[in-house]
């Protein structure tokens, strides 16, 4: 990859007023922007292409205050038709998630370094070109949220102010509004790309965008979707997660080699299908009937059970027939003193105390380091994007002060993803999933969107998508591979 120019710039750009969300500021904005501008050139897909990436902060004034937003535009180089090639906005979850991970995981022209079983290829770690980069199809920007990367509330705005489900999605609408409108590109066809929470942001922005911006979108892709929190919260009362986490165990246990000897040879898709029908059949009646039970019934759904899912049948009894993560993820390979992945179940580590939520303890979880010293050797590196601000890629400060709607009440968003779709029947909507991600099981994306309850004629804009990976599913290079191709169908 050839670098063509390397321009540090600071300006002062016009500030716009939107429907009332941008703050007035008599036409000028009240701070600078502080970005970069470089240029290079890619192989994608055996095609050559030059493009500019645009690296820095926007200063944004809006009714929540003043705040600098981080971003990566990358935009292509000698398109006969700038204002009208797509363009797609990009962030991770978390809700603390800069976005690193959807950039050199997925979608920019640079991608983390990884070796065939997806782990780090080298420590320092480094970047190399990405073959599998949308870039040919898409103009990118990813967007770090307030409080992560180097996007920060400014001087005399509280940080907390932008650490909530409502307020996060307002400061990046709004910046999405701006970024169009200052660079010409309302004629673009317009694409929205999360990650993880990021898919509860797509939702949340697709639906302000509409409201507040008067803005319609041609497509969403949810990576890794988690849009009901009913459907992965293993809360008391809430037997919903029991069934829906259901085939990714199975799924798991299959590639472990743990299930019963009747399906180790069987297709992983056909297994699926008949976890698939009985989790939501069978076993979601049981967890139904409760203590109505009897005896005979008990033994022969943990006969089963422990069948499609390798756990000891009497464990299986012990737990009431209702298996949570950890148990699973603790009990599946116990007998070898290892415990599986949660954002990967693919991958095992040494059984040791503490909690599957901290990336420490996931065996899974080892990469992330290596996309932050990645991203930050990119950024200060090659992009020359300079600043004493330290970049924050996983803010745990932002996470424990995350406010959800309704006082943080059980977030469901089929609502609102309906009704985006309804009101738009040119909007596409792609969800992806990894079959051995326990973050964000398939299965529980697939319970959601079968409640959206679209009208007929709309069924058709949704699709579904499964790759032989967890969470971070770009993370097995064969998946990434095929994700390329699918990207091309869903965009043309």
């Amino acid at each position: 990859m050839k670098r063509l120019t390397a321009v540090l710039i600071v300006c002062c750009l016009l500030s716009f007023s939107f429907s009332g969300a941008l703050a007035e500021t008599g036409g000028v904005a009240s701070r600078e922007d502080h970005v970069s501008v470089t240029g290079y050139t890619a192989t994608i897909q055996g095609k050559e292409i030059a493009y500019t990436v645009t690296a820095g902060t926007m200063a944004m004034s809006t009714e929540l205050g003043n705040y600098d937003l981080f971003y990566t535009a990358y935009t292509l180089v000698g398109s006969e038709n700038p204002a009208d090639r797509p363009i797609t906005f990009a962030y991770n979850g978390g809700p603390g998630a800069a976005s690193a991970f959807i950039n050199l995981g997925l979608l920019g022209p640079d991608r983390l370094s990884l070796d065939e079983e997806g782990r780090l290829a080298r420590v320092p770690t480094g970047y190399e070109p990405n073959e599998y980069s949308l870039l040919d199809l898409t103009d990118l920007v990813f967007i770090d949220p307030v409080g992560t990367g180097y996007s920060r509330a400014a001087d005399g705005t509280d940080p907390t102010v932008f650490y909530n489900y409502s307020a996060d999605i307002q400061s990046i609408g709004d910046f999405i509004i701006q970024y169009i409108n200052r660079n010409q590109r309302w004629a673009s066809p317009k694409y929205l790309a999360g990650e993880s929470y990021g898919t509860v942001r797509t939702a949340g922005l697709c639906d302000y965008l509409m409201g507040q911006g008067f803005l319609n979108l041609n497509g969403l892709m949810m990576v890794s979707s988690v849009n009901n929190f009913a459907s992965v919260e293993f809360l008391e009362g809430n037997e919903l997660p029991y069934a829906c986490f259901l085939p990714t165990y199975a799924a798991i246990a299959h590639y472990h080699g743990k299930v019963s000897e009747q399906y180790r040879d069987m297709k992983l898709e056909i297994f699926l299908d008949e976890v698939r029908e009985f989790a939501g059949g069978t076993y979601w009646s049981a967890l139904f009937k409760g203590s109505r039970l009897t005896g005979e019934e008990r033994d022969a759904l943990a006969e089963a059970v422990s069948g499609y899912i390798g756990l000891p049948k009497d464990l299986i009894l012990r737990k009431n027939l209702r298996i949570d993560m950890e148990t699973f993820t603790t009990q599946l390979l116990a007998d070898q003193n290892l415990f599986v992945g949660r954002v990967d179940g693919r991958y095992t580590g040494p059984a040791v105390a503490g909690s599957l939520a901290d990336a420490v303890a996931d065996p899974s979880a080892t990469t992330n380091a290596g996309y932050i010293e990645a991203v930050r050797n990119l950024y200060t590196g090659k992009y020359q994007y300079q600043t004493d601000v330290p970049y924050k890629p996983l803010s745990l400060d932002v996470n424990a002060a995350w406010v959800y709607p309704g006082n943080n009440a059980i977030l469901s968003q089929e609502r609102i993803i309906h009704d985006c779709m309804s009101k738009n029947p040119q909007m596409k909507v792609w969800v992806i999933c990894g079959y051995y991600d326990q973050a964000t099981p398939f299965f529980a994306a697939e319970w959601t969107y079968s409640h959206l309850f679209l009208n007929d004629g709309f069924q058709d804009n949704l699709s579904f998508t499964y790759y032989p990976s967890g969470h971070m599913f770009y993370q097995h290079e064969p998946s990434l591979q095929q994700f390329r191709k699918d990207a091309e169908a869903w965009y043309q």
